[in-house]
Formats: C-alpha cells, sequence, structure tokens
C-alpha cells in the first residue's frame, strides 16, 4: 500500500498485491480513491485502475513541472461519481 495522492478533497492509495506463487506476471492490485466531502470510496482495479493510471501519467506528462493539483482533483472527479461506499472508521 502506497498513498499517492492526498488533497484537502481526495485520498489516493496504490494497493500492489501479488500473485501467491509471485509470478510478476499475475500481479493483481488497483488504486483505492476516497471523496473526503462526500465520505464515499471507490476501488479501481483491472482495466479501469489501467485507464485512471494513464490519465493521471498523460496529465502529468502534459504540464510542465507535473500537473497542478486543481487539475488532479479535476481529474479524479470523474471517477468519484462511481463511489457508493461510504467511509467507515473502525
Amino acid at each position: 500500500m502506497q498513498m499517492l495522492y492526498n488533497s484537502e478533497s481526495y485520498v489516493v492509495v496504490q494497493f500492489d498485491v501479488p500473485a501467491a506463487d509471485d509470478t510478476p506476471q499475475l500481479k493483481r492490485g488497483g488504486y483505492e480513491i476516497v471523496d473526503k466531502f462526500a465520505r464515499k470510496e471507490i476501488f479501481l482495479e483491472g482495466a479501469l485502475a489501467d485507464r485512471f493510471q494513464r490519465g493521471v501519467q498523460a496529465l502529468v506528462e502534459a504540464s510542465p513541472g507535473g500537473a497542478s493539483p486543481e487539475a488532479l482533483d479535476e481529474y479524479i472527479a470523474g471517477y468519484t461519481g462511481m463511489a457508493l461506499n461510504p467511509v467507515v472508521l473502525h
């Protein structure tokens, strides 16, 4: 687990789960996005996680010095509309 992004609005955490036999090609994982204001989260995996990663990389590469927090928040907001799980503290 690695925190990739933390703004006033969102937290993005990456999860890498290796396969049981440590085969590098069979790695699972994804991204958890927490919307702090809506208090909801979503977990992206598979093709959707790949699309999310490519979009963030494109934003970073398109801007000298990296993407602004505003641009990243706007991009992330496109995924949080799918968030259905409430954030619950244990």
